[in-house]
């Protein structure tokens, strides 16, 4: 009788033994297929992806798309920028897949079927010419908003005289494109918009700084991404300190003078300046803009953010948060 228990025993062993080998060697498999059909899959992938819209996502989305067509070499990428104003209005009419957007999406915007995803968060900063007379002194003092406003809402301050510089013009320049950087910067200064900003109009980002850059007595605004040259302030611009308290003084934390301190200052929320980038759809994305979005907010796209610099990254919910809206 022992015997035959023993017997029964090990048979039943070997059953379990064989049930478990087979169900590893199964595991092994399907995992062997999911990694072997991985680069098939991204192969399969083809088309035209076309986006337009704001500079100031524009660096970034080239990287994305470089990397994004490395993965899937049948898939053509045609990238566009010209403000934030075109990428809306280019995707609400079907113009392109994918608009870059850098300011908040307005309600007339969401009835038309615009879906927002947040892809980085970014910042716009009021600059001078390094060669201005009286750089000393804003890089010192700053500007309280009210200034600003005067400056470029109310047009009542005209002269660097006023801001403790020279009896000179203060040559205020604005963007002449509807954009997220005039956007953010009117709403920066208060409960403004693009159209309240007075000043000498530019096209686009690139020529904005550069009209600064030229001019001794000029004054603009620009992007995170085009302000600073590696981690330091970019050749032949300063940037003006922002007394947001207006307690009279630049606190330290109002002092941006790296892209390290910027990006702490706009990921802590207290930089006013601060803003949200956007891809944007008409309604859901259709599949090879979907899967380019899922690769910008993927750990591979969040690797390029952190590599290109100027953007401040999303952390893992909030992508996961994104991610969750394009289901």
């Amino acid at each position: 009788m022992v015997t035959m228990v023993c017997v029964l025993n090990r048979q039943r062993k070997e059953r379990l033994d064989k049930k478990t080998a087979v169900s590893v060697l199964l595991a092994a498999l399907i995992l062997a297929s999911a990694a072997a059909s991985t680069p098939l899959q991204a192969a399969q992938l083809s088309g035209t992806l076309s986006l337009s819209g704001a500079w100031a996502i524009y660096p970034l989305v080239v990287k994305w798309a470089e990397a994004f067509k490395k993965a899937n070499p049948k898939v053509k990428m045609d990238i566009s920028a010209g403000g934030a104003g075109k990428g809306m209005a280019d995707a609400l009419v079907g113009a392109v897949d994918i608009g870059m957007v850098s300011r908040e999406v307005d309600k007339t915007e969401l009835a038309k079927g615009a879906l927002p995803i947040l892809i980085v968060k970014d910042a716009v900063f009021p600059t001078i010419s390094a060669r201005n007379p009286a750089v000393k002194r804003a890089a010192a003092k700053g500007m309280s908003r009210k200034t600003l406003v005067d400056i470029y809402v109310r047009g009542t301050v005209k002269n660097w005289r006023d801001v403790g510089g020279a009896n000179t013009p203060i040559h205020a320049y604005t963007r002449s494109d509807a954009c997220g950087a005039a956007s953010a910067w009117a709403a920066a200064l208060g409960k403004f918009k693009q159209d309240d900003l007075k000043g000498i109009g530019v096209y686009g980002d690139p020529g904005l700084l550069a009209a600064v850059v030229r001019d001794p007595l000029g004054m603009g605004y620009n992007n995170l991404s085009y302000v600073f040259t590696g981690d330091k302030v970019a050749r032949g611009i300063a940037i003006v300190p922002i007394d947001a308290n207006n307690n009279g003084k630049i606190d330290a934390h109002e002092r941006i003078d790296s892209l390290s301190k910027a990006e702490r200052e706009i990921a802590s929320g207290r930089y006013i300046g601060a803003r949200r980038e956007y891809l944007m759809t008409k309604g859901k994305p259709k599949p090879l803009a979907r899967a380019f979005i899922e690769f910008a907010l993927s750990d591979a796209g969040n690797k390029i953010v952190k590599e290109v610099g100027g953007y401040v990254p999303l952390s893992d919910s909030e992508r996961a948060q994104q991610l969750r809206k394009m289901r």
